[in-house]
């Protein structure tokens, strides 16, 4: 999330969701985003989703190190090194959710949402899209800031976390298994 803002191309929608909060309340990001994990515990509710310890991680965890890495991460003013955080953000963003969600961890509060989905026999593509456009409604409302890089991370999210997450899942050893 700190690459997308420091690349500011344009935000994930759960980061304009943030700022329009943040804009609203005078709140940081990161306190912001801890807000809303909690917040959206209660839409796990008639998903069934339940917590793991990455879902406890996740939520108390994101948002005191994004502040962290938007005080640390220098500001790139290339428009090439700003692609590059723009990419780097998009591809770190899938491939941390492949690796908690796939070893069994839990998901994120976020993207229990996507998994909640799946669960209900949505594609994961498809719930992890849907579950961004509509937050992405809702932080533009507030106030947050939309852009290119926004456009290319609803684009590809989906699909990237659709690709990653069966490939980094680790198989549960049963009876007679072995690992």
């Amino acid at each position: 999330m700190a690459l997308l803002l420091k690349a500011d191309l344009g935000a994930d929608p759960w980061t304009v969701f943030t700022q329009g909060i943040a804009r609203r309340t005078g709140w940081s990001p990161g306190a912001v985003l801890l807000g809303v994990s909690v917040a959206v515990f209660a839409l796990w509710v008639p998903l069934r989703q339940r917590p793991g310890a990455g879902t406890v991680a996740n939520a108390l965890l994101v948002g005191p190190l994004l502040d962290l890495a938007l005080w640390a991460l220098p500001v790139p003013h290339a428009l090439p090194v700003r692609v590059l955080y723009l990419l780097a953000g998009v591809l770190g963003i899938a491939l941390a959710t492949g690796l908690y969600v796939g070893v069994g961890w839990g998901p994120g509060p976020r993207d229990g949402l996507m998994t909640g989905l799946a669960r209900l026999g949505l594609p994961l593509a498809v719930g992890r899209t849907l579950v961004e456009v509509s937050v992405l409604a809702a932080g533009w409302l507030l106030g947050g800031t939309v852009g290119p890089g926004t456009v290319v991370f609803m684009a590809t999210i989906g699909p990237l976390v659709g690709y990653a997450l069966p490939r980094l899942t680790l198989a549960r050893a049963g009876p007679g298994t072995s690992r």
